[in-house]
Protein backbone atom coordinates (compact mmCIF):
# COMPACT_ATOMS: atom_id res chain seq x y z
CA UNK A 1 0.00 0.00 0.00
CA UNK A 2 2.03 2.89 -1.41
CA UNK A 3 1.97 6.20 -3.47
CA UNK A 4 4.20 7.66 -5.88
CA UNK A 5 4.26 11.33 -6.95
CA UNK A 6 5.79 12.45 -10.04
CA UNK A 7 4.71 15.83 -11.43
CA UNK A 8 1.18 14.95 -12.64
CA UNK A 9 -0.09 14.51 -8.61
CA UNK A 10 0.01 11.20 -6.87
CA UNK A 11 -0.74 8.01 -8.55
CA UNK A 12 -1.56 4.93 -7.12
CA UNK A 13 1.03 1.73 -6.44
CA UNK A 14 -0.62 -0.66 -4.38
CA UNK A 15 -1.39 -4.34 -3.17
CA UNK A 16 -4.38 -3.05 -1.09
CA UNK A 17 -7.38 -0.38 -1.52
CA UNK A 18 -7.05 3.10 -2.43
CA UNK A 19 -9.53 5.87 -3.25
CA UNK A 20 -8.23 7.45 -5.92
CA UNK A 21 -9.56 11.73 -6.22
CA UNK A 22 -8.80 13.73 -8.95
CA UNK A 23 -9.36 17.38 -9.17
CA UNK A 24 -9.81 18.18 -5.74
CA UNK A 25 -11.74 21.45 -5.58
CA UNK A 26 -15.85 21.21 -5.81
CA UNK A 27 -16.77 18.66 -2.83
CA UNK A 28 -20.40 20.22 -2.66
CA UNK A 29 -20.92 19.42 -6.51
CA UNK A 30 -19.10 16.32 -6.87
CA UNK A 31 -19.15 13.24 -9.18
CA UNK A 32 -17.93 9.90 -7.95
CA UNK A 33 -17.20 7.09 -10.15
CA UNK A 34 -16.11 3.48 -9.05
CA UNK A 35 -14.49 1.34 -11.02
CA UNK A 36 -13.56 -2.30 -9.79
CA UNK A 37 -9.94 -3.36 -10.74
CA UNK A 38 -7.68 -6.62 -9.70
CA UNK A 39 -6.15 -4.21 -6.49
CA UNK A 40 -9.71 -3.42 -5.40
CA UNK A 41 -8.78 0.38 -6.43
CA UNK A 42 -11.20 2.86 -6.29
CA UNK A 43 -11.82 6.05 -8.68
CA UNK A 44 -13.01 9.09 -6.96
CA UNK A 45 -13.25 11.66 -9.53
CA UNK A 46 -13.95 15.33 -7.92
CA UNK A 47 -14.75 18.37 -9.43
CA UNK A 48 -13.12 21.84 -8.65
CA UNK A 49 -14.40 24.73 -5.80
CA UNK A 50 -11.26 26.24 -5.35
CA UNK A 51 -11.24 28.53 -8.21
CA UNK A 52 -7.74 30.32 -7.40
CA UNK A 53 -6.46 26.90 -6.98
CA UNK A 54 -2.60 26.77 -9.00
CA UNK A 55 -2.51 23.35 -8.83
CA UNK A 56 -5.22 20.71 -8.85
CA UNK A 57 -3.68 17.70 -6.97
CA UNK A 58 -4.71 13.86 -7.00
CA UNK A 59 -4.93 12.52 -3.81
CA UNK A 60 -4.75 8.69 -2.69
CA UNK A 61 -6.49 7.26 0.21
CA UNK A 62 -4.98 4.63 1.49
CA UNK A 63 -7.28 1.80 3.43
CA UNK A 64 -4.54 0.21 5.77
CA UNK A 65 -7.22 -1.90 8.04
CA UNK A 66 -10.83 -2.94 7.70
CA UNK A 67 -11.80 -4.44 11.24
CA UNK A 68 -15.52 -6.74 11.23
CA UNK A 69 -16.96 -9.08 13.83
CA UNK A 70 -19.10 -11.97 13.86
CA UNK A 71 -20.47 -14.37 15.77
CA UNK A 72 -20.82 -18.25 15.62
CA UNK A 73 -23.69 -18.69 18.15
CA UNK A 74 -22.21 -21.66 19.88
CA UNK A 75 -19.43 -21.75 22.95
CA UNK A 76 -16.04 -22.40 21.85
CA UNK A 77 -13.03 -24.62 23.38
CA UNK A 78 -9.93 -22.57 23.40
CA UNK A 79 -7.96 -25.56 24.39
CA UNK A 80 -9.35 -27.35 21.47
CA UNK A 81 -8.70 -25.00 19.11
CA UNK A 82 -5.37 -24.60 20.05
CA UNK A 83 -4.09 -28.03 20.36
CA UNK A 84 -5.55 -29.03 16.99
CA UNK A 85 -5.95 -25.36 14.73
CA UNK A 86 -3.40 -24.63 12.50
CA UNK A 87 -1.75 -20.82 12.82
CA UNK A 88 -3.14 -20.38 16.12
CA UNK A 89 -1.93 -18.49 19.33
CA UNK A 90 -3.22 -18.87 23.13
CA UNK A 91 -3.91 -16.04 25.08
CA UNK A 92 -4.99 -17.48 28.36
CA UNK A 93 -4.43 -14.69 30.50
CA UNK A 94 -6.84 -12.47 27.76
CA UNK A 95 -9.38 -15.42 27.06
CA UNK A 96 -8.57 -15.18 23.69
CA UNK A 97 -7.10 -17.75 21.12
CA UNK A 98 -5.72 -16.09 17.99
CA UNK A 99 -5.77 -17.25 14.42
CA UNK A 100 -3.60 -16.09 11.44
CA UNK A 101 -4.86 -16.18 7.80
CA UNK A 102 -1.85 -15.88 5.30
CA UNK A 103 -5.03 -15.09 2.08
CA UNK A 104 -6.58 -12.26 3.10
CA UNK A 105 -3.85 -11.72 5.59
CA UNK A 106 -5.51 -11.15 8.71
CA UNK A 107 -5.78 -11.79 12.41
CA UNK A 108 -8.61 -13.57 13.72
CA UNK A 109 -9.40 -13.06 17.32
CA UNK A 110 -11.54 -16.08 18.73
CA UNK A 111 -13.13 -15.99 21.91
CA UNK A 112 -14.76 -19.42 24.70
CA UNK A 113 -18.54 -17.02 24.08
CA UNK A 114 -18.59 -17.29 20.44
CA UNK A 115 -17.56 -13.83 19.16
CA UNK A 116 -14.60 -12.72 16.18
CA UNK A 117 -13.22 -10.00 15.71
CA UNK A 118 -10.74 -10.30 12.53
CA UNK A 119 -8.26 -7.42 11.81
CA UNK A 120 -5.72 -6.30 8.80
CA UNK A 121 -8.12 -6.63 5.42
CA UNK A 122 -7.68 -3.59 3.32
CA UNK A 123 -11.12 -3.89 1.58
CA UNK A 124 -14.30 -4.98 3.22
CA UNK A 125 -14.68 -7.86 0.05
CA UNK A 126 -11.28 -9.47 2.00
CA UNK A 127 -12.99 -9.11 5.82
CA UNK A 128 -15.74 -10.80 4.47
CA UNK A 129 -14.07 -13.43 3.26
CA UNK A 130 -11.09 -13.72 6.25
CA UNK A 131 -14.63 -13.96 8.53
CA UNK A 132 -16.09 -16.84 6.14
CA UNK A 133 -12.39 -18.44 6.24
CA UNK A 134 -12.30 -18.48 9.83
CA UNK A 135 -15.74 -19.75 10.63
CA UNK A 136 -15.04 -22.53 7.95
CA UNK A 137 -12.03 -23.37 9.91
CA UNK A 138 -13.65 -23.79 13.21
CA UNK A 139 -16.40 -25.69 11.59
CA UNK A 140 -13.89 -28.03 10.35
CA UNK A 141 -12.32 -28.80 14.28
CA UNK A 142 -16.33 -30.09 15.01
CA UNK A 143 -18.00 -27.21 16.48
CA UNK A 144 -21.37 -26.43 15.07
CA UNK A 145 -20.55 -23.27 13.57
CA UNK A 146 -23.37 -20.55 11.99
CA UNK A 147 -22.51 -17.23 10.95
CA UNK A 148 -24.24 -14.50 11.98
CA UNK A 149 -24.02 -10.92 12.82
CA UNK A 150 -21.46 -10.00 10.56
CA UNK A 151 -20.56 -6.47 10.21
CA UNK A 152 -17.83 -4.06 9.33
CA UNK A 153 -16.64 -2.38 12.69
CA UNK A 154 -14.08 -0.07 11.90
CA UNK A 155 -12.22 0.99 9.25
CA UNK A 156 -8.76 2.99 8.75
CA UNK A 157 -7.87 5.12 6.08
CA UNK A 158 -4.78 7.80 5.42
CA UNK A 159 -4.29 10.35 2.74
CA UNK A 160 -1.22 12.54 2.55
CA UNK A 161 -2.06 16.12 1.20
CA UNK A 162 0.45 17.74 -1.10
CA UNK A 163 1.72 19.90 0.83
CA UNK A 164 2.01 20.69 4.49
CA UNK A 165 -0.13 21.81 7.47
CA UNK A 166 0.01 25.16 9.79
CA UNK A 167 -2.02 22.84 12.54
CA UNK A 168 -1.24 25.53 14.94
CA UNK A 169 -3.10 28.19 13.10
CA UNK A 170 -5.52 25.57 11.99
CA UNK A 171 -6.61 24.28 15.59
CA UNK A 172 -6.90 27.82 16.66
CA UNK A 173 -9.28 29.05 14.10
CA UNK A 174 -11.35 26.02 15.02
CA UNK A 175 -10.37 25.69 18.40
CA UNK A 176 -14.49 25.30 19.87
CA UNK A 177 -14.81 21.41 16.60
CA UNK A 178 -10.96 20.43 17.84
CA UNK A 179 -8.78 19.14 20.24
CA UNK A 180 -5.13 19.68 19.93
CA UNK A 181 -2.65 19.02 22.86
CA UNK A 182 0.88 19.18 21.53
CA UNK A 183 2.40 17.89 24.91
CA UNK A 184 0.32 14.82 24.43
CA UNK A 185 0.40 13.76 20.77
CA UNK A 186 1.58 16.26 17.68
CA UNK A 187 -1.65 15.67 15.56
CA UNK A 188 -5.18 17.64 15.47
CA UNK A 189 -8.27 15.58 16.11
CA UNK A 190 -11.30 16.76 14.08
CA UNK A 191 -14.37 14.69 14.46
CA UNK A 192 -17.31 14.39 12.30
CA UNK A 193 -20.18 13.50 14.27
CA UNK A 194 -22.58 12.96 11.43
CA UNK A 195 -20.12 10.62 9.72
CA UNK A 196 -18.87 9.13 12.91
CA UNK A 197 -16.02 9.88 11.52
CA UNK A 198 -12.40 11.00 13.88
CA UNK A 199 -9.62 12.56 11.68
CA UNK A 200 -5.99 13.10 13.17
CA UNK A 201 -4.18 16.42 10.90
CA UNK A 202 -0.55 16.28 10.95
CA UNK A 203 1.73 18.93 10.04
CA UNK A 204 3.30 16.90 7.55
CA UNK A 205 0.07 16.86 5.53
CA UNK A 206 -0.77 13.33 6.37
CA UNK A 207 -4.28 12.97 7.29
CA UNK A 208 -5.01 9.42 9.10
CA UNK A 209 -8.67 8.59 9.40
CA UNK A 210 -11.20 6.44 11.39
CA UNK A 211 -14.80 5.33 9.96
CA UNK A 212 -17.44 2.70 10.22
CA UNK A 213 -16.99 2.50 6.44
CA UNK A 214 -14.99 3.01 3.67
CA UNK A 215 -17.82 5.67 1.76
CA UNK A 216 -17.34 7.45 5.63
CA UNK A 217 -13.77 8.09 4.99
CA UNK A 218 -14.08 9.21 1.77
CA UNK A 219 -16.06 11.55 2.52
CA UNK A 220 -14.34 12.87 5.74
CA UNK A 221 -11.28 13.52 3.77
CA UNK A 222 -13.92 15.46 1.21
CA UNK A 223 -15.32 17.62 3.99
CA UNK A 224 -11.93 18.37 5.80
CA UNK A 225 -9.68 19.01 2.76
CA UNK A 226 -11.40 22.50 1.60
CA UNK A 227 -10.93 23.13 5.61
CA UNK A 228 -6.53 22.35 5.75
CA UNK A 229 -6.16 24.04 2.25
CA UNK A 230 -6.70 27.57 3.65
CA UNK A 231 -3.85 26.42 6.22
CA UNK A 232 -1.34 24.80 3.74
CA UNK A 233 2.46 25.83 3.66
CA UNK A 234 5.00 24.41 1.67
CA UNK A 235 7.50 21.54 2.94
CA UNK A 236 11.54 22.06 3.73
CA UNK A 237 14.07 20.40 2.01
CA UNK A 238 14.33 18.01 4.52
CA UNK A 239 10.78 17.60 4.73
CA UNK A 240 10.38 16.68 1.36
CA UNK A 241 13.78 14.34 1.45
CA UNK A 242 12.35 12.57 4.29
CA UNK A 243 8.90 11.98 2.69
CA UNK A 244 10.46 10.86 -0.92
CA UNK A 245 12.55 8.45 0.65
CA UNK A 246 9.71 7.25 2.83
CA UNK A 247 7.51 6.52 -0.86
CA UNK A 248 10.61 4.48 -2.41
CA UNK A 249 10.97 2.25 0.86
CA UNK A 250 6.91 1.88 0.84
CA UNK A 251 7.59 1.16 -2.88
CA UNK A 252 10.02 -1.76 -2.45
CA UNK A 253 7.89 -3.40 -0.20
CA UNK A 254 5.15 -3.16 -2.13
CA UNK A 255 7.38 -4.79 -4.54
CA UNK A 256 8.27 -7.73 -2.36
CA UNK A 257 4.47 -8.24 -1.44
CA UNK A 258 3.50 -8.61 -4.71
CA UNK A 259 5.89 -11.17 -5.83
CA UNK A 260 5.46 -12.94 -2.68
CA UNK A 261 1.78 -13.20 -3.73
CA UNK A 262 2.37 -14.76 -6.74
CA UNK A 263 4.84 -17.71 -5.60
CA UNK A 264 2.07 -18.56 -2.84
CA UNK A 265 -0.88 -18.28 -5.57
CA UNK A 266 -0.29 -22.30 -6.48
CA UNK A 267 0.13 -23.11 -2.87
CA UNK A 268 -3.45 -21.53 -1.89
CA UNK A 269 -5.40 -22.50 -4.53
CA UNK A 270 -5.96 -25.97 -3.36
CA UNK A 271 -7.54 -25.19 -0.22
CA UNK A 272 -9.71 -22.20 -1.62
CA UNK A 273 -11.44 -25.02 -4.01
CA UNK A 274 -11.54 -27.20 -0.42
CA UNK A 275 -13.44 -24.14 1.58
CA UNK A 276 -15.69 -23.08 -1.23
CA UNK A 277 -16.52 -26.41 -2.71
CA UNK A 278 -17.53 -27.77 1.38
CA UNK A 279 -21.10 -30.09 1.39
CA UNK A 280 -21.25 -28.45 4.57
CA UNK A 281 -24.46 -26.38 4.72
CA UNK A 282 -24.37 -22.26 6.14
CA UNK A 283 -27.49 -21.00 7.75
Amino acid sequence: MATFVNKNGIKPITNGTLSHVQNSENFEDNHLSFTGKSKDILDVHVESCLDNAEEKPELDIIISNVVCSFSVRCHLNLREIALNGSNVEYRRENGLVRMRLRKPCTLASISSSGKVTCTGATSEEEAKKAARRCARSLQKLGFRVRFNNYRIVNVLGTCTMPWAIKITSFSTHYKDIVQYEPEIQPGVIYKLKNMKATLRIFSTGSITVTAPSINAVQAAIEHIYPLVYEFRKERSVEEQFALENKKRRLVFTIKESVIGEDEDNDNFSAEDDNSENSNTSWT
